[in-house]
């Protein structure tokens, strides 16, 4: 047995052999898998093992698409069968909102040369004349769509690692990993130890295992999952092709061919969870005592689907476990908290994520980071917070039983919550605050006349349209107060600060006391990693404010950078809160509780001060994501209430009230404001961004080479702001609200919607997004695919909002 190698994958499933496969092929070859019992032991074997392309996020529908792709080549190049069945997709919309969730994705699709398309039913019934297509509104195909065999394909990447040098032992379990002082680590297992730069945790159902042998917890959960297959039957018997898969997901079930007969699949709402206190270790190729009577609900619907499924004999019966975290999503990504130790798990549907999954660990290992902006499967969305038990299995049994439900813009899922307040929730949930999760936190979205008032959801707009229309009037007319306390907030101090901070960030920092600067932080391939506005409060002291949910992501960069000696760097987002008040009338409302001057020539845009407010000691910072005249008021968690409770009283007299994050929003995209994870994003270049002139090239910086070699490229894609034409949007009810395709006026693909919402204050349905460099110009018209159907629309040549910055600046 190796007693080194350059990393140590530890779980032989299908995604611990994709990661395998994918060093090899990217030119790591010193690399080795443990696996404690037989390859495809745990979830591997068992699964039903569907694949399919199109996905809600347009980056998982690429790595999709990889996948599926990448099974035929494996093959050829192996010489081991994936057992590919490609027969396509039928997937079905029974509701109006399932309707335009896949019109939506069709349009993707064609922006993204992915094959997915409406059909007649005529055509529907031609590939699938077992299907009853009653109550069906629309039809979608997907002619790659079918499924693999589970075992060939673990087989098969496990064969393809080999071939290039890679080595794996069975029967292995790890029995120890031990973090060296040099960021290498000592695997442990009985058969001997291996010393590796990488520990890589691919162990599936025993993740949390593993990851407690690091001294780590992980947000997972595995539940039971069943489906079965039915007995020959004898229509399927006789065809001399493959029947496509059927993807009712109105009906909460899945159906494919199996043999001669059918598979048949549920994610039920009567779920059950197991091994909540850990995975058992003898645990293998095993199964539950079957449940059929569970799922029956959704198997009805099927057996309505496909009438023949109810004459036919029950062959087998599958139940098995799954292991999921919060959202559904894998958990990917190195531990912020360790060092060269990567985590994967979570993996629901691994065989249509499998190969895009192993290639973007391989990416990130070798080459410091993955082609594509993958936050929604990073471990670091996750805080520590997420690892409390109640909240972990609440929000598990909520995807598990909602797998099919359609996730529309802005919706929030209640499980599990709330988890972490502010001190001023309560409050804000008596005034009608409806709350978002925010990395753990309750942030208020909108304030509804009637307290315990509930969001409604859909793709066209809901009941929260109208009122954060008049939040958005209030502050622009009058002011208004925003919760800020979601921001990241971080302090700098020390005689090394300011070189710290220099070495980190592009931009160059304050030299004078009071001074802000906004700042771009350079990802590993050269894009925007993140923005920051950074402030020097004292000679050795800055103060950072950031983005909330990228808190844990950023830790990574930070730590790249050693602190000078007598230099400290500290989080402070949970010891401080904040408030943004802005608007017009918000430096008279403020003037009334200090007794500093708020007048410009003595606190002009983008100035801080340490001030007094009804008695509350404040951090004052002169900007305001409004793009309005406004104030950022930073205040201890213990003040928070004491500070809210005088910003609310001293707004009464101005008509002034609380405003919540989606008014934010749509005052940010009138100021044609960006936004992190958004707009900003490793993919996107700084001179894509309108970031250049922040890049200061006269110094270092984190990963300035990179920057630089991106910026000396010809620009790719350009940010735009689109106003949507009113009529198109009257018609459809509808504001875009992030993903839908940018079209040219003669329906060619152009780009996407990053940001959409409608403007209240400037009376436009606006839409922030990229296109190919130099295809369009201000005032040119192009499409935007609303709902999956093209909407008028004309690039602006300028914000609708104080396009020249004099309201902000006033």
């Amino acid at each position: 047995m190796k007693t080194h190698a350059q990393a140590v994958v530890i779980g032989g499933g299908v995604i611990g052999c994709s990661i395998l496969y994918h060093l090899t092929k990217m030119g790591w070859t010193d690399v080795v898998l443990l696996e404690r019992d037989e390859l495809t032991s745990g979830s591997t074997w068992h699964a039903a093992a569907n694949i399919h392309g199109l996905h809600d996020s347009a980056n998982i529908s690429r790595l999709q698409h990889y996948t599926m792709n990448l099974y035929k080549e494996l093959e050829a190049e192996t010489g081991q069968s994936c057992g590919v069945f490609q027969p396509g997709s039928l997937y079905l919309a029974q509701t109006e909102a399932r309707e335009h969730q896949l019109k939506l994705q069709a349009a993707k699709a064609q922006l993204y040369g992915m094959n997915f398309a409406e059909i007649s039913r005529e055509e529907a019934e031609e590939k699938h004349p077992l299907v009853n297509f009653d109550g069906v509104r629309c039809i979608m195909w997907e002619p790659d769509g079918g499924n693999v065999d589970p075992s060939g394909v673990t087989n098969a990447y496990a064969m393809g690692a080999r071939q290039k040098g890679a080595e794996i032992y069975r029967f292995t379990p790890v029995t120890a990993t031990t973090p060296q002082p040099d960021g290498s680590w000592i695997v442990e297992t009985p058969k001997g130890n291996i010393q590796t730069e990488w520990v890589i945790n691919a162990a599936g159902l025993w993740g949390r295992e593993v990851a407690k042998l690091a001294g780590i917890e992980v947000p997972l959960q595995p539940t039971e999952h069943q489906y079965f297959v039915t007995e020959t039957i004898a229509e399927i018997d006789g065809m001399d092709r493959r029947l496509p898969s059927v993807a009712d997901r109105d009906g909460e079930y899945y159906l494919r061919q199996e043999g001669k007969g059918l598979l048949i699949g549920a994610y039920e709402r009567d779920m059950r969870f197991w091994a909540e206190g850990g995975t058992p270790l003898d645990f293998a190729h095993d199964l539950f005592a079957d449940d059929l009577d569970r799922i029956m609900e959704n198997v009805m619907r099927a057996m309505d689907r496909v009438p023949l499924a109810a004459e036919a004999g029950i062959k087998r019966v599958i139940n098995g476990p799954m292991i999921w975290s919060p959202d559904s999503n894998v958990i990917l990504g190195p531990v912020p908290e360790l060092k060269n130790y990567f985590m994967c798990g979570g993996i629901i549907p691994g065989f249509s994520q499998s190969a895009g999954m192993g290639l973007m660990v391989a990416q990130w290992i070798i080459e410091g980071e993955m082609q594509y902006d993958m936050f929604p499967w990073d471990i670091a969305r996750f805080g520590l917070w997420a690892n409390d038990r109640d909240f972990v299995k609440a929000k598990v049994e909520d995807v598990y039983a909602h797998r099919f439900a359609i996730h529309y813009p802005n919706e929030e899922r209640e499980a599990g919550r709330p988890l972490r307040t502010r001190p001023v929730y309560q409050m804000q949930k008596d005034m009608g605050a409806v709350f978002g999760l925010n990395y753990g936190w309750e942030h208020p979205q909108w304030f509804a006349e009637t307290p315990g008032t509930k969001d409604t959801n859909g793709f066209t707009r809901q009941n929260w349209w109208g009122p954060v229309g008049e939040e958005c009037k209030m502050l622009r007319e009058r002011a208004g107060i925003i919760d800020i306390s979601n921001f990241a907030k971080y302090r700098v101090k020390g005689p090394g600060a300011e070189e710290w901070l220099n070495s980190v960030f592009a931009n160059r920092m304050p030299k004078s006391l009071g001074r802000s600067c906004l700042t771009p932080l350079i990802s590993v391939r050269g894009g925007i990693a993140g923005d920051a506005t950074v402030t020097r409060v004292a000679e050795d002291e800055f103060w950072i404010v950031s983005s909330g949910m990228a808190e844990r992501y950023h830790k990574r960069f930070f730590d790249m950078v050693p602190l000078p000696e007598g230099t400290t760097f500290e989080s402070r987002t949970e010891a401080m809160c904040g408030f943004n008040v802005a608007g017009p009338k918000s430096r008279e409302m403020l003037q009334r509780l200090t007794n500093t001057s708020l007048a410009t020539e003595d606190f002009p845009f983008m100035r801080s001060q340490q001030i007094e407010l009804a008695g509350v000691k404040c951090l004052a910072l002169r900007v305001s994501f409004t793009g309005d005249l406004g104030w950022e008021l930073h205040c201890t968690t213990e003040d928070q209430a004491r500070l809210y409770s005088a910003l609310l009283e001293a707004g009464k007299d101005f008509g002034a009230g609380p405003v919540g994050a989606r008014a934010l929003m749509s005052m940010r995209i009138e100021k044609g404001y960006g936004s992190w994870s958004r707009e900003y994003s490793p993919e996107y270049y700084p001179h894509e961004v309108g970031f250049a002139p922040l890049c200061k090239m006269d110094k270092e910086f984190l990963n300035k080479a990179a920057a630089e070699a991106a910026m000396a490229a010809p620009l790719r894609e350009e940010l735009v702001l689109i106003h949507l034409d009113e009529a198109d949007v009257t018609a459809s009810n509808a504001d875009a609200t992030g993903g839908e395709p940018i079209r040219d006026a003669d329906g060619a693909p152009l780009g996407r919607v990053t940001s959409g919402t409608y403007g209240y204050t400037v009376g436009m349905s606006l839409a922030l997004g990229y296109v190919k460099a130099g295809t369009v110009k201000a005032g040119d018209a192009v499409q935007v695919m609303v709902l999956g159907r093209p909407h008028g629309g004309r690039i602006l040549h300028e914000p609708p909002f104080d396009p020249k910055g004099e309201t902000l600046r006033a």
